[in-house]
């Protein structure tokens, strides 16, 4: 008992570390901009709502890396890897036509993020399913890799929002410059993966 209990949690530090490197490496430049095009709304002190979204955005992707583990669903990865630029440009585009009605533009990213999120499941699945099919009960490495994920996001939200906090505070930048100026970055960025990854 007490060796299957290391077991298990051997297991779940291996997949935190996962969910960890999934969202802080530099080859999750397209998860870090979704991140970044959905807290450009939000100021700073709206931490508890920026935290509501982070989760949202988890739980799309738990979901997907569930049903996906357990082969309930599978989508072609040249697809995936197209579509996940592509909730990051309309992200970006919302946030740009939206500017003017932040209330608005907020309640509707706690839907995109869900809902996005499990498009940003997908990818991360198409590349563990391996991995997670090896294990004989899944629930302790989603639970390990979705808390990984979770700390990765809060790291990744925190510099942004410290960024977003220098710009206001010290070079006077109002926050819809902040949100436009990003939101057109990421959607140039985006734009481009889309171009790149079009799977037809």
């Amino acid at each position: 008992m007490p060796f299957e209990n290391f077991e298990c949690m051997q297991d779940f530090i291996f997949y935190l570390k996962l969910g960890w490197e999934h969202i802080i490496s530099l080859d999750a430049l397209d998860h870090q901009l979704f991140v970044l095009v959905l807290v450009a709304a939000y100021s700073y002190s709206e931490w508890r709502k920026i935290l509501i979204l982070v989760t949202a955005f988890t739980i799309g992707h738990s979901i997907t890396l569930a049903l996906s583990t357990l082969d309930v669903i599978r989508i072609s990865s040249d697809w995936v890897e197209f579509l996940i630029p592509l909730t990051i440009l309309i992200t970006a585009f919302d946030n740009i036509l939206m500017r003017n009605q932040p209330k608005n533009l907020m309640q509707l990213n706690y839907y995109l993020a869900l809902i996005f999120g499990l498009i940003h499941g997908m990818g991360f699945a198409n590349t563990a399913r391996m991995t997670l099919a090896q294990e004989q009960n899944i629930f302790t490495p989603l639970l390990g890799f979705n808390i990984g994920l979770e700390l990765g996001q809060v790291v990744v939200v925190t510099l942004i929002l410290l960024i977003e906090f220098l710009l206001i505070k010290f070079f006077k930048l109002k926050k819809v410059y902040w949100m436009v100026f990003a939101s057109f970055i990421t959607l140039l960025i985006s734009w481009k993966i889309c171009i790149e990854r079009l799977p037809f």
